[in-house]
């Protein structure tokens, strides 16, 4: 048997941390949180996480491109999710994946706030799954 996949979900919104934290516990994901840029950055160095959650807007208002850009840095291959209500409130749309965007977006996925459930773990469960990994 393997052991599960770590998850690593920050945000300074102590209920969605919760929340997402109880919901992935729940279909069998070790879950590590951090309530904001510098506990993620201890978490990122202690925990190497499969799968990382983020919120793009916390301490700072690029703090989710930051911790994406160091996990990416340190573990190429773990996928992040970027949590953002950046979207729905400005109509910006981070997902072009023209080459300049590619650069420096380097999100596998983002979601907008409010997140849905289903969404939340279909979306962890399709890119673990396209990198060969599940529970």
């Amino acid at each position: 048997m393997t052991a599960p996949k770590k998850i690593l979900i920050v945000d300074d919104d102590i209920d969605l941390l919760e929340q997402a934290s109880m919901l992935l516990k729940s279909e069998g994901y070790d879950v590590v949180t951090a309530g904001g840029q510098e506990e993620a950055e201890e978490a990122i160095l202690s925990v190497i996480p499969d799968l990382c959650v983020v919120d793009l807007m916390m301490e700072n208002m690029d703090s989710g491109f930051i911790l994406c850009h160091t996990v990416k840095k340190l573990y190429p291959e773990t996928p992040v999710i970027l949590l953002t209500a950046v979207r729905s409130s400005t109509g910006l749309d981070f997902t072009s994946r023209s080459p300049e965007a590619g650069s420096w977006v380097e999100a596998d996925a983002f979601l907008d706030k409010p997140i849905r459930p289903e969404q939340l773990k279909a979306e962890v469960k399709r890119l673990l799954a396209a990198r060969g990994e599940d529970h």
